[in-house]
């Protein structure tokens, strides 16, 4: 898959190795906590948070935070008192991967190790919390429609007008052509905006609300991709959310228009278009990152302006469909 392929070359850029230290507290299953405790005074350590519990041929037996470690008492084992099954990744897994797999189970430290099972280090919380700060402003930089890596955005925030220019021409004019193509759709309806003039009110809110929620799982789901998450994870949650969202925000529209526009048809209309747009802004939200990944693209393109002029053509397409099946 288009998704592996992409790992797998993040992860040659990015190797957890590459954040991993050995420069910290070890301890066996069987050692006393307070003698681990007071072998810490007078060393220094890159990582001090836990206590990596190593058996004797070298493979990781659990990690055992330094915490637990000052509340036991004394003679007790460090085995009675370690996390048996911490997350681990392996030296050449994704930096990103590795922070999300840490941040999902609660751990400030990640430990690597090898494919045998032998210790290879720990993650210190610090050093990954750099990795989703990096991550972060690359998915900004991505969403904002530049190219590649955190490195392309900040280049841009230095680079000359023409370039500036060239840069965002393009997606500009693919959201002038849908504009273009908005403006035929609206023309195509014009019996009806002309018998009922109310109906023009409402096409910005529909158009917006379907954007909002679209841009809100277009984030979600370039994040799982970033991370390794497929998209069938994701799909029935991201489904279920944007159909509850559609309800409750049509519900909120319905009771707030009719009362100070007073006609129902057009209220009701619109309230089940806005149902039908947030839903349909899910689905496409997933499946443009999901098929450029497939193509071999970065699927962050599909979260740029593409989605946008694809999920506006749609809601005004819905909108007029739903005013002209219920509006008389």
């Amino acid at each position: 898959m288009a998704v592996e392929t992409e790992a797998a070359t993040r992860a040659s850029a990015w190797p957890v190795a590459d954040l991993a230290t050995t420069a910290v507290p070890v301890a066996a299953p069987g050692d006393p906590a307070g003698q681990v405790v007071a072998g810490l005074v007078g060393r220094r350590f890159d990582e001090a948070d836990v206590v990596a519990v190593l058996r004797p041929d070298g493979r990781l037996a659990g990690v055992a935070r330094l915490e637990d470690l000052l509340a036991a008492p004394p003679d007790e084992p460090v085995e009675a008192v370690m996390d048996a099954d911490p997350p681990t990744v392996t030296p050449g897994a994704d930096q990103e991967v590795a922070a999300w797999r840490a941040v999902h189970h609660a751990e400030g430290v990640l430990a690597v190790v090898g494919a045998d099972g032998r210790f290879a280090g720990l993650v210190p919380g610090h050093r990954m919390l750099g990795v989703l700060l990096r991550e972060h402003d690359e998915d900004m930089a991505r969403l904002g429609g530049f190219l590649a890596r955190g490195r392309s955005a900040r280049t841009a925030s230095r680079e000359p007008v023409l370039r500036r220019f060239w840069h965002r021409l393009p997606w500009l004019i693919l959201g002038l052509a849908g504009a273009v193509a908005a403006a035929g759709i609206v023309g195509g309806f014009e019996s009806e905006l002309d018998a009922n003039t109310l109906i023009a009110f409402f096409i910005p809110g529909v158009v917006y609300m379907a954007d909002a929620v679209g841009t809100q799982t277009e984030t979600i789901v370039i994040r799982g991709l970033s991370a390794g998450v497929p998209v069938g994870s994701m799909v029935r949650r991201e489904l279920a959310t944007g159909v509850l969202v559609g309800v409750v925000l049509a519900a909120l529209f319905a009771a707030i228009a009719f009362p100070i526009w007073g006609d129902a048809e057009v209220v009701g209309a619109t309230a089940i278009a806005i149902f039908a747009a947030c839903a349909t802004a899910t689905l496409v939200a997933m499946a443009l990152p999901a098929l450029l990944a497939r193509l071999g693209t970065d699927p962050a393109f599909g979260s740029g302006p593409l989605a946008t002029v694809v999920q506006d053509l749609l809601s005004i397409l819905i909108y007029f469909a739903v005013v002209s099946a219920l509006v008389g």
